[in-house]
């Protein structure tokens, strides 16, 4: 599976648009806030980047079940609610591409 935030592949000809897939995770481990603001950033960064990795397994997945090989224009959307859990929202178009 191609994943790319551009709206094309270089080699490749999109030969079907199967629709708009989504992957959405969000991290519910809490992040406690304690003495050392180094830590706290490490953590913060640490659920970051395994809740984006569950968004792409999922984003991968969806695209997958639309019979695509491809999914292009991805735009992923991060945040950090009230509650210090990570959201990560990722977004593009499945696509079948040949070379």
């Amino acid at each position: 599976m191609i994943l790319t935030t551009t709206n094309s592949i270089e080699g490749f000809k999109i030969v079907d648009y199967l629709g708009i897939v989504t992957g959405v995770a969000l991290h519910d481990e809490v992040l406690a806030m304690g003495f050392s603001m180094t830590k706290y950033m490490k953590k913060i960064q640490d659920s970051v980047d395994a809740t984006k990795e569950k968004a792409f397994q999922a984003l991968t997945e969806n695209a997958r079940n639309l019979g695509a090989n491809a999914v292009v224009g991805i735009k992923i959307e991060i945040e950090l609610t009230t509650s210090n859990y990570a959201m990560v929202s990722v977004t593009g178009t499945a696509v079948k591409v040949a070379h």
